[in-house]
């Protein structure tokens, strides 16, 4: 009976604790399925679920000529599916692609160790590395095609291309700029997989596969041919001059299009975060991290488009337009340097202190009279000169389509008062940046017609339909045609007669204009300067226009000597390249010439003068280059003598 009371209740208990169980096992079931089945449906559609991204091809830029300058190429991303690599084998997979795609190979185990259905591995990787990731045979891993930035030209024209980042999305440049057209719509392919990767025999029609819309191409106004011979011309102007930059610019007076555009130091935008020399990679090597960011800014940054400095003399062409436009000279003008002029009991001197006596409107602009620039602003009056810096775009942006275009440093109308006026006159005291001062002097050679600037003419799909057409436009008219031929015509004597004669390319009219102006540090000019040159061809019919801007010069620091030999190199390749034809009346080298008389002028303007006639020159040893003024030359001056004679020249 005892056995039986104790059986009755073991199975009782028993029949509690299978309950009890059950009861557990239930309210556990219902917590899973009722309270956490949204979220664990989640998880498990997320392991389920392989997400490939389907990137979309960036579009191509092409210079003027259909000559490729920046592509993209065939790169692939490598993946991993954790759960589909059997532990045992991590640690040999992590080895193996670390070998592959050259990365840390702890890193690649954790990746491949964690809880995530898939991860990025690597990716840009080439085909080669992409073969050995195939040789390997690796579970879990798999390849997806897409594509890297690449420009064939390595450094040319990189600060207007500029540079993507690792997705493949405008960094600067052109590329920043046009980003939304070039960068296209990624795709993505959605499937649902098992634990090893595979495919899930129910999945086909849950399948998402959505197709990347390619970018867009862009067809530049630049020519890569005359890109070239103006980044080989500053790269020799840099080994000569030794200087800190030098930058280049050359544009269709016409159509405002701009055909190059360079500066030296530059960089390669295929690998953006590098020096380019060994030199510079050196220093690079031993900067701060603060240092190496300010480098970097420095080397991507387009100083023509985005930084502003003071022109100097170069100036004085809008000042001479200016005041022949308002009637407060003629070209039968004349006035007398005696050295200085007094403006609101402010003596301010020429550079020629000794004065440059009687002189027409032309020989002023070839002599770079201050004097006569101040009186010429002065007659003016402020609010009409301001009016017309308006006029030439000089106070706003030139509307370039380039992301960061700087605007004009330039003090107002109500501060700059006489004393202002009369500096910004002869081209101090503002700051511009040198679009500004091209496009305004571009107006010359388009009747007076000023043009937006255009870096890309057309936008078009990958099958060269066209989608959208940037055509080039007339903003307003700076000045009449009348002046503007009158402007045309003392630049051709500057270069003939005056000081840019080392701007001369033989067989074509050229005009232009050299300037030297002291940079501003710390609010006090220094003896650092901008040394620059403009030029223009062919005078009867302007093609081109060229400005050359050298950044701190060592040694001789006048434009002319600095800055006006690259102009005559980039202009007589490039009216070449574009089969313009020199004069019939072209000379004979053999021609004898007659020995100008430079001794009263500076050392820069001599130098431009006997360039502008076919003669060499040499500072005399015992001269002092850093000297303004010649005071003796042999052979003097009405001797004829043979082109290419060269002039010795003895300064003060």
């Amino acid at each position: 009976m005892q056995t039986s009371n104790n059986s009755r209740r073991n199975l009782t208990i028993l029949m509690i604790v299978i309950f009890a169980i059950l009861l557990i096992l239930a309210g556990r079931l219902g917590w899973i399925q009722i309270v956490k089945g949204e979220e664990y449906k989640e998880m498990a559609l997320e392991r389920q679920t392989k997400d490939t991204p389907i990137e979309a091809e960036r579009g191509v830029i092409y210079d003027s000529n259909d000559q490729i300058m920046a592509t993209s190429i065939r790169c692939y991303t490598v993946y991993a599916t954790p759960s589909a690599i059997d532990k045992e084998d991590r640690q040999d997979t992590a080895k193996a692609l670390a070998k592959a795609v050259d990365g840390d190979e702890n890193e690649i185990y954790e990746l491949i160790t964690g809880d995530k259905s898939q991860v990025k591995i690597a990716e840009g990787v080439d085909e080669k590395v992409a073969e050995k990731i195939r040789e390997e045979k690796l579970a879990g891993v798999t390849l997806t095609t897409g594509t890297k930035r690449k420009y064939p030209g390595g450094t040319m024209a990189a600060n207007v291309l500029g540079m993507v980042n690792d997705n493949n999305d405008g960094q600067s440049g052109l590329e920043l700029q046009y980003n939304s057209y070039l960068a296209g719509i990624s795709g993505r392919w959605v499937d649902y997989t098992d634990t090893k990767g595979n495919q899930l025999s129910y999945s086909f029609s849950g399948e998402r596969y959505y197709q990347a819309e390619d970018g867009y191409s862009l067809k530049t106004t630049i020519d890569v041919a005359i890109q070239s011979y103006v980044e080989k011309a500053l790269a020799k102007a840099m080994k000569k001059t030794k200087a800190d930059r030098a930058m280049a610019i050359v544009m269709d007076p016409k159509k405002g299009d701009i055909l190059a555009l360079a500066q030296n130091p530059t960089f390669n935008p295929n690998n953006p975060y590098t020096p380019v020399t060994d030199s510079e990679k050196k220093a690079f090597a031993n900067m701060s991290s603060e240092e190496q960011s300010e480098y970097l800014s420095s080397m991507w940054r387009n100083f023509i488009i985005s930084d502003v400095y003071e022109p100097g003399s170069v100036f004085k062409l809008l000042t001479t337009g200016i005041a022949l436009e308002e009637g407060v000279a003629t070209m039968n003008s004349t006035y007398h340097c005696t050295g200085s002029k007094t403006v609101a009991g402010q003596v301010i001197h020429c550079w020629d202190r000794s004065g440059h006596g009687t002189e027409s409107l032309k020989q002023a602009v070839g002599n770079s009279c201050n004097p006569v620039f101040m009186t010429l602003a002065t007659e003016v009056g402020i609010t009409k000169f301001y009016d017309y810096l308006e006029n030439f775009g000089i106070t706003d942006t030139t509307g370039v389509d380039f992301p960061s275009e700087g605007s004009a440093i330039l003090q107002s109308e109500e501060t700059a008062g006489p004393v202002g006026l009369a500096e910004i006159g002869f081209g101090q005291g503002i700051a511009v940046t040198p679009l500004q001062l091209i496009t305004a002097i571009n107006s010359y050679g388009n009747d007076g017609k000023l043009m937006r600037p255009r870096l890309v003419k057309e936008i078009v799909d990958k099958n060269g339909k066209t989608v959208k057409e940037i055509k080039s436009e007339v903003v307003r008219q700076t000045i009449s045609e009348e002046t503007a031929a009158e402007v045309r015509d003392i630049m051709e004597y500057v270069v003939e007669d005056g000081g840019g004669g080392t701007a001369a390319v033989k067989g074509y009219r050229v005009g232009g204009k050299t300037g030297t102006a002291n940079k501003v540090k710390n609010g006090k000019y220094v003896n650092d300067t901008y040394s620059s040159c403009l030029g223009m061809a062919p005078m009867e019919d302007p093609k081109l226009t060229v400005l050359v801007i050298i950044d701190s010069p060592k040694g001789v620091k006048y434009g002319s000597v600095t800055a006006g030999p690259v102009v005559s190199e980039i202009l007589s390749k490039s009216l070449k390249h574009l089969n313009i034809a020199p004069d019939s009346h072209e000379e004979d080298e053999d021609e004898k010439v007659e020995v100008p008389d430079v001794t009263g002028s500076s050392t820069g303007d001599a130098i431009g003068i006997l360039a502008g006639k076919g003669l060499k020159y040499d500072m005399k040893e015992g001269s002092d280059s850093s000297t303004s003024i010649v005071v003796k030359q042999y052979p003097s001056a009405g001797k004829k003598v043979k082109k290419g004679t060269k002039v010795y020249l003895y300064n003060e």
